[in-house]
Parts: structure tokens; sequence; C-alpha cells
């Protein structure tokens, strides 16, 4: 009986460690969610003031349609999709649920394996399609919990030079969206062509005026591609705050249940030392009565 309770007094001893563990790594997740956020907050400001200018020189001055490539539809031949997970886990089924709905993206739009490029953002995505035989066009890992745009600069520019070059006809970016502590929601977003620049009143309507120093289209030239890159940007920022509120409510739950196992082994150990001095005392107690 005493092996058992220093077996029980191991076991609740570790679980507390490992509550400890847990509870630290919640409350970094916490932190790192509240920067994370502020940094969302930020980019969905500066996201609307482009998407306003772009849309005001677009349908400015009674303009007609633009003649850039990244405005214009092509024959669809290859689709890029860019994947964006985490690098480790301890996030609860954040990477389990967007990798299923990739998988069920490909089964449905490309069911012989063909006509599709991966980007990978995250080690998680990568490791999980390199092992299913699919071999990522390109790959980033070891991303900050607060990326800056240089640290993915050159992914996102090679992403959208390689749309200009053609080796894709369009992209889509595949994430887990922040909507609140408790929930994110998988989205699947075209970034190219760029289809959302319509005003809010009709083209026919659209009567705002301004000057141009140079061309529309020299300016559109310039804007579009770093506008693609700002809006791949935007949703790694988003999807780095999922993934952060995905790892704050995990290490809560681990957390919940150490706590609910020590309760349990807590129990678990005065049964067990309840019944350990019950029986001294009956072994004692019959001890006596052989004596008299």
């Amino acid at each position: 009986m005493a092996v058992s309770l220093n077996d029980i007094k191991t076991k609740i001893a570790s679980t507390k460690n490992t509550s400890q563990i847990t509870n630290a790594m919640q409350m970094v997740s916490a932190a790192k969610l509240g920067r994370s956020e502020e940094a969302a907050r930020n980019f969905q400001v500066y996201a609307q003031k482009v998407r306003k200018l772009l849309t005001d020189i677009l349908h400015g001055n009674g303009a007609g349609s633009s003649t850039n490539p990244m405005l214009i539809s092509r024959p669809v031949k290859k689709t890029g999709y860019i994947v964006i997970t985490s690098d480790r886990g301890l996030v609860g089924g954040y990477n389990s649920s967007i990798l299923k709905a990739v998988m069920e993206l490909k089964e449905e739009y490309h069911p012989d394996g063909k006509g599709f490029e991966m980007i990978c953002i995250g080690g998680m995505g990568a490791d999980f399609f390199k092992a299913r035989g699919i071999q990522p066009l390109y790959e980033l890992r070891g991303l900050a919990d607060q990326p800056s745009f240089d640290e993915v600069r050159k992914i996102i520019s090679k992403t959208v030079e390689m749309y200009q070059n053609e080796l894709f006809d369009e992209l889509y970016v595949c994430y887990n969206h922040h909507v609140n502590t408790l929930t994110s929601q998988m989205r699947v977003e075209q970034m190219l062509p760029i289809v959302d620049l319509d005003p809010n009143e009709a083209d026919d309507s659209y009567s705002l005026t301004f000057e141009l120093e140079t061309s529309r289209e020299e300016i559109l030239e310039q804007l579009l591609p770093q506008f693609a890159e700002s809006m791949i940007y935007g949703a790694i920022i988003d999807a780095k705050t999922a993934e952060n509120a995905a790892g704050m409510t995990a290490m809560q739950t681990a957390t919940d249940n150490a706590k609910k196992v020590i309760n349990d082994l807590t129990i678990q150990y005065n049964r067990a030392r309840q019944a350990a001095i019950t029986q001294e005392i009956t072994e004692i107690v019959a001890g006596a009565s052989a004596l008299e």
C-alpha cells in the first residue's frame, strides 16, 4: 500500500509541474494575442485606406476599365494556394482544421492532383503536404509571432512575381481568420487577380474628380502589386492572431484538465491513505486480541 501511495504522490507532483508549465504558456499566448489583435486592427485601417485610394483611381474621373494584367481574369490553367499554418503544435485544432479544409479543396477542384501549386507559410503545413507527396513550390518557416512586412517580403514578392510570370493564373490564400478568443473561421480568399475594387455607388454615378501627374495605368502598375502584397501580409497577421488565440485556449484547457486530474488523484490518495490507516488499526487490534 505504501508503494501505491508513493506512486500517487509522484503523479500529483508531476501533474502540478505540468499545470504550472501550461499556465505559464497560456499567459505568454495571451500576451502575444493582445499584440496580434492590435496589429490586425491597425492593418485593417491601412487596408481600407489603400483600397479606397485604388478604387478612386480606377473609377474616378469617369475612367473606364483598366488593362492592368493584375485586374484581368485569364483562362485558368493552374491555381496557386498560399496555406498558412503554425511551425509547431500545442495550438489545439488550429492546424488540423486548415489542412483538412485544404485537402477537401484539392479533392473538389483538383481531383487528378494537377493544376495547382502550393506555397506554405509554416512548417506544419509544409511537412503535411510533403508527407502526402505534394511538394510546395515555396515555403517559409520560423515566422515571428508578430511578423514584420520585411520578414515576409521575400515570399510575398516572389508569389506576386510568379503570378505575373504566369506560373499560375489565380492565387488564393487559405488560413484561419480570427473572430474572437474562442472562435476562428477557415477562409479561402482570392488575392489575384484583384476583384474587390468596386465603388459603393454604381460605376456610372461614381463622379470623384482629381488630377494625376502621370497616367492612371502607370500609377496602377506601381500600386497594384504593392496592394496585393499588403493583402497577403494582412492574411498572415490575421492567421497569426488566430494561432495565438488557439494556443492560449489550448493551454487553458490543458491547465484545467491538469487541475481536474490533480483533484481526482488527491481523492484517490486520501482514500488509499485512509484504507492503509484502517488496515494498520485492524492489524493492531488483531494483535492485541491475540495477546489476551
